[in-house]
Parts: C-alpha cells; sequence; structure tokens
C-alpha cells in the first residue's frame, strides 16, 4: 500500500478502507479475534471470494492480522492489528454521524442487519 500512498491524508485514509465490506470487517473485529465463517456471517451478504480478498488487502495494509492453526480442518483466526483499531474513533465518527443523519432525515432508513448490530458498542 505505501507504494500507492498519496498526499491528502483523506485519501491516504480512504485508499484503504475504501469499500464498505472493508468498514464491515473492522466494524467486526472491533470486537475481537473472529474466525472466517464467523465474519462472514455477521456481515451477511458478501461472497466467500470477496471476503478473502478484502481480508488480504488489509493484511497487507497492516491494518489485520491473521492466524492459522495447524489442525484439521485448519482453523484461521483474524484480529486488528494495532494500526486497525487506531480506526475506531473514525468509525465511531461515521456510526455519530449515520445515527445523526437517520435521525434528522426525511429519507426512510431499510437497514436490518444495523438494526440487528446496535447492542453493540461500535455498530
Amino acid at each position: 500500500m505505501r507504494n500507492k500512498l498519496v498526499g491528502c491524508p483523506v485519501e491516504t485514509t480512504l485508499l484503504l478502507i475504501n469499500d464498505r465490506w472493508k468498514i464491515l470487517i473492522l466494524r467486526e473485529l472491533l470486537d475481537g479475534t473472529k474466525r472466517f465463517g464467523e465474519l462472514r456471517k455477521a456481515i451477511g451478504t458478501v461472497s466467500p471470494k470477496v471476503l478473502t480478498s478484502h481480508l488480504r488487502s488489509m493484511e497487507e495494509d497492516g491494518l489485520v492480522d491473521r492466524e492459522i492453526f495447524a489442525e484439521v480442518p485448519p482453523r484461521v483466526e483474524y484480529t486488528l492489528t494495532e494500526l486497525g483499531e487506531s480506526l475506531k474513533p473514525v468509525l465511531d465518527a461515521m456510526k455519530d454521524w449515520g445515527i445523526n443523519y437517520q435521525e434528522k432525515s426525511t429519507v426512510e432508513v431499510d437497514h436490518p442487519k444495523v438494526d440487528a448490530v446496535q447492542p453493540n458498542s461500535h455498530s
């Protein structure tokens, strides 16, 4: 990723978390380590191929650690790195902004997944 960085810090952040799936992966991993299946179930409609691609990209960018356990069947766990954890205030600000928008907007909001995750501290 370093060879893709640009001068604008906002654009740098967007290059790292430029996709809704990456944001949702971050949201889920803020609660702690998760296995691939747990992430896929929590995120919903993401395909295994897309989830794998984003996890690999986030690992290359230093946001996510992947640990492989030599078991049968193999177990893989994903955890946010310290750098990944440092995005929590960004996600918290996005959550706050979204709540404010939903409360003030005349646009009808229909996001059952978001409603289902509300009890978590970060979603």
